[in-house]
């Protein structure tokens, strides 16, 4: 353990109540967590972790055991337990008793709190993860005031290494400590002086490695830029989004997004559609930016194509000035195309007497033909720069290595000697690794040029899926263009022959790259045919399958010799006056020298950011090579050097020189410590309300003010004194503890009593029973079916269903913009649905809510007047008894449910008209034999009557 470790154990321990700990990211926090572990006792009651993601929870557990390893000798205790849903409630309560450690959901601890499954004296104390994403409702801050209320020995201590999530929104470290019922605020900067000292007193050897980009990808994050810059500019506008966080640096993380929609959801639907592509192309373009410098040009331009596919001219990016740029630097880093010329392509004897090979009938017509009939397609196939870059710095530290195995020096170099040879390499997620280990493995050519096949064939796969018939694209309109400009008509029809023309040279390419995989396959069928079936000619047999897999081999790995172009004929392209494809391969030299080369690299791990997974105690490597660096995973470093003094760990860190990969580090950098000088000066300002104890009130401490009913209390009753209020009760079906209107609530007064509900989410009283939906989750139901069989239920049991549609504060009040509201009734509109809806249950009632605080505010007026529920016949409803009765169905008492379906789906009978025929006929065989008069009284209509009448006079037909 490092000692500042040591120094946040003891501020900890300072205080009973326990407090919050924000530290910069990759400080060892799990490490931390699991320090705090050993000092727990089963005597003192069990100890509960909350908010811990499946890769964090690995990661405590992990810790613990090394920790627990280098103190004691032989089996270890009991380790922490994983309590799920999958456990009985006599199991859950045997472990809670145990005192020991236990990782647990919000949802599942709440409900057992509630119902009283656990005693709350049984708990000793809490830790939760992930503080920066609590706030005043969410299910932890409602299990944390419902064990203060009877445990005023319990301690919670809450932890966070996201300290740029800490200062977002108003005073969210205060309120989060009030919610937590915390009074201390511990904070840990990477610039704190016991964290400077530890880590620096014995630093790891930094090389720092900047690469230069090549000029197309220089050309194409200029242009990026540029585009992103024009589309801030546009949305500074607005007038909607504070000036200040629209820059371009704060454009480069994933927190800009949250930052931009936090302003414009309130007035979401107030927005122009303009307004809101923007908002959707910004995050485009961090992505071309992020995906420039993280993945190799074949890959990239097929993101691109993906995305010029989806977004087409809804983009407003895409019409900017130097949008062109990027989707042209990023074809010529792959391939370059055009028109054959004799002044610029010149063909080299071999490629004629290729061409003479490849078509012998029609040499005098291939002599002749012109230039113009031919195009040229020229590989290029750009590696990344970072590519070579890696190589050569494995095949340094295997020289290096190697040198100091000669010279003796080796063990002083280990430090403690058990070094393993293993060089990391950190890369951002799961695709670069793979491609990375090919490239190590393999070579880069034949990565680029498998690359390369691929994106090939996936044209001739796309070419191949049917095609439907769509209407002709319209000219885009203004809300399209940025700044106004717009392409001329003559220019983009040239540009549209000229794409059309490279887009069946692909084609052409492609389909002799499949002919070729084709023949292959069958090929190596044909001869492990002959392998099988050749008796006495069986080795004979496997000489020639070998030669011919060498010979194969040969071909598709070493590249044609340079200025060899390769004739593809292409029927396709016939009517575009184009009688043959030229190809022309790029030299990338023999494969054969770097699958040499890779024998002299040293053994490699690597090793996905993305995956969260701490492996640097268990590879233990001295050499480290960053070639993406996370400034995370940059203290990750820091801690493991200082935990092992002895060792002798060197970084390599690669960078593109004068790239935002480097203004992106140094951005987080600058980002943090703002986050943590703001933080510190929240904490000089806190107020923290507490009682003669000491112990802080939480959030529901300041009196609030008295409703209006208890304003208005005559003073003639007992001198105005007010009366005892009754405990309102709500019946909250289990799954609804996913969100956080229980707890809402729960403060203003409420009893929550969970249960397994078979109809409705809420029940307020014996006659109101409540379906609750979040915007999407309405989308949802009406496109599944699943809100009408939950309507129909609640219609069956409850004299008064009530349909709740809940939007969330933060965002906008507006179920719908007003020109998305049409004039007539659609299927697909949502309005037109819920029109529907109601008209074919006119006992359903709908209300708007704005916010959770609103939705409570309306139960209680809706239990004002209401008796309490009944928790047993709430459960009971719906449920079917052994013999198959279902209690309180009103509608099965007075009816029979399945000859009523089979009425309604009668022809002639309507929404409007069943009633009335249920009335006037006490069964289908009555309705059977009435005649077409009383038929048209009961259904409104001679020609109802008329419809059900031949329907039910029609003959069977027969066989016979």
């Amino acid at each position: 353990m490092v000692q500042f470790h040591e120094h946040i154990i003891t501020d900890l321990l300072e205080d009973s109540n326990g407090g919050l700990v924000v530290t910069s990211a990759g400080l060892g926090l799990h490490k931390l967590i699991s320090s705090l572990f050993l000092l727990h006792h089963h005597s003192n009651g069990c100890l509960l972790i909350l908010s811990a993601t499946p890769p964090e929870r690995a990661s405590i557990l992990q810790n613990y055991e090394n920790a627990l390893r280098s103190q004691i000798s032989g089996e270890f205790p009991n380790l922490p337990s994983e309590i799920t849903s999958d456990l009985p409630a006599n199991q859950r309560l045997s472990l809670y008793n145990s005192g020991g450690i236990l990782f647990i959901t919000s949802r599942i601890l709440i409900v057992d709190l509630l119902t009283h499954r656990i005693p709350t004296s049984a708990v000793a104390g809490l830790v939760i993860l992930n503080a920066h994403s609590l706030s005043d409702t969410s299910t932890e801050a409602f299990i944390v005031r419902i064990l203060r209320l009877t445990n005023l020995s319990l301690y919670v201590r809450a932890f966070s290494d996201r300290p740029h999530s800490m200062v977002s929104g108003f005073a969210k470290a205060e309120r989060t400590l009030k919610c937590l019922f915390l009074r201390k605020l511990h904070l840990w900067p990477r610039f704190q002086v016991y964290v400077s000292q530890d880590l620096e007193r014995d630093p790891p050897e930094v090389v720092d490695i900047r690469v230069p980009m090549s000029t197309y990808m220089i050309g194409i994050q200029k242009a990026v830029i540029e585009v992103m810059d024009a589309c801030l500019k546009e949305m500074r506008k607005t007038n909607k989004v504070d000036v200040e966080d629209l820059t371009v640096e704060n454009g480069l993380f994933k927190s800009f997004d949250e930052i931009v929609r936090r302003q414009l959801d309130p007035i979401w639907h107030t927005l122009g559609k303009r307004t809101k592509q923007l908002v959707s192309d910004l995050k485009t373009l961090r992505k071309l930016l992020d995906y420039l410098v993280r993945y190799d040009a074949v890959t990239y331009l097929k993101y691109l194509d993906s995305v010029r596919a989806s977004e087409s001219f809804r983009s407003v990016w895409i019409f900017a000035e130097s949008s062109y740029k990027i989707f042209e630097y990023a074809k010529k880093r792959v391939y370059h195309f055009g028109r054959s010329d004799c002044g610029k392509v010149r063909l080299s004897k071999t490629a004629s007497t290729k061409k003479r090979k490849l078509n012998d009938n029609k040499k005098d017509e291939d002599q002749s033909t012109s230039a113009e009939s031919r195009v040229v397609l020229e590989e290029v196939l750009e590696e990344p720069p970072k590519w070579k870059v890696l190589l050569d710095v494995l095949r340094e530290i295997q020289e290096e290595r190697k040198k100091q195995a000669s010279s003796g020096e080796e063990k002083d170099h280990l430090g403690d000697g058990d070094d393993n040879g293993i060089v990391l390499v950190a890369c951002k997620d799961e695709y670069s690794c793979m491609q990375l280990e090919d490239c190590t493995t393999n070579g880069s050519q034949k990565v680029m040029r498998e690359e390369w096949e691929k994106y090939l064939l996936s044209k001739v796969q796309l070419q191949a899926l049917p095609k439907r018939n769509a209407k002709k694209a319209k000219e885009p309109k203004g809300i399209g263009v940025l700044d106004g400009v717009v392409a001329a008509p003559g220019k983009k029809a040239e540009v549209s022959s000229t794409n059309k023309q490279e887009h069946d040279a692909l084609l052409a390419a492609a389909s002799e790259i499949s002919k070729r995989i084709n023949k292959d396959i069958v090929g190596e069928d044909d001869n492990q045919k002959l392998v099988d079936d050749g008796g006495s000619v069986k080795g004979k047999g496997k000489g020639k399958k070998k030669k011919g897999s060498a010979g194969e081999k040969a071909n598709n790995d070493v590249a044609p010799e340079a200025n060899v172009p390769v004739f593809f004929p292409d029927k396709a392209m016939e009517d575009g006056c184009l009688n043959e494809v030229f190809l022309r391969k790029h030299d990338q030299g023999p494969d054969a020298e770097s699958s040499r080369e890779t024998k002299k690299l040293p053994p490699v791990v690597f090793y996905a950011l993305e995956s969260n997974k701490k492996i640097l105690d268990i590879l233990k490597p001295s050499t480290i090579i960053a070639y993406h660096p996370d400034i995370a995973f940059v203290r990750e470093v820091e801690i493991y050097k200082a935990e092992n003094p002895s060792r002798m760990v060197k970084v390599y860190f690669l960078f593109y020189e004068d790239s935002t990969e480097v203004q992106k580090f140094e951005a987080s950098v600058r980002r943090e410590n703002g986050a943590f000088e703001s933080l510190i000066r929240q904490k000089s300002l806190m107020m923290i309300p507490v009682d003669q104890d000491g112990r802080c009130l939480g959030l529901d401490s300041s009196n609030e003010p008295q409703s209006i009913i208890s304003q208005n209390l005559i003073t003639r009753k007992a001198g105005g004194r007010r009366e005892a209020e009754r405990e309102m009760q709500v019946i909250v079906d289990m799954r609804e503890f996913m969100s956080t209107l229980p707890n809402v609530l729960h403060r203003k007064g409420m009893r929550i009593i969970p249960v397994t509900l078979e109809v409705g989410d809420y029940i307020l009283s014996p006659l109101i029973c409540v379906e609750r939906k979040s915007i999407q989750d309405l989308f949802g139901s009406f496109a599944s079916g699943r809100l009408y069989h939950q309507v129909e239920m609640m219609s069956r049991y409850y004299r008064i269903p009530v349909l709740l549609i809940e939007f969330s504060q933060d965002k906008r009040f507006s179920f719908q913009s007003a020109s998305d509201i049409g004039d007539d009734v659609t299927p697909n509109n949502i309005i037109s649905k819920l029109s529907l809806l109601v008209l074919h249950f006119p006992r359903l009632r709908l209300i708007w809510s704005r916010s959770l605080h609103a939705t409570a505010e309306i139960f209680a007026s809706l239990k004002s007047n209401q008796d309490e529920p009944d928790e047993v016949k709430a459960i009971r409803v719906g449920v079917p008894s052994e013999e198959g009765i279902v209690e309180n169905d009103v509608r099965a008492e007075n009816y029979n449910t399945s000859a009523v379906e089979m009425l309604r789906r009668l022809p002639g009978v309507t929404d409007s008209n069943y009633r009335a025929i249920m009335d006037g006929c006490k069964s289908l065989a009555e309705l059977a034999i009435l005649p077409v008069e009383r038929l048209a009284e009961l259904m409104g209509g001679q020609k109802a009557a008329k419809m059900l009448r031949e329907f039910l006079d029609a003959k069977y037909p027969t066989l016979l």
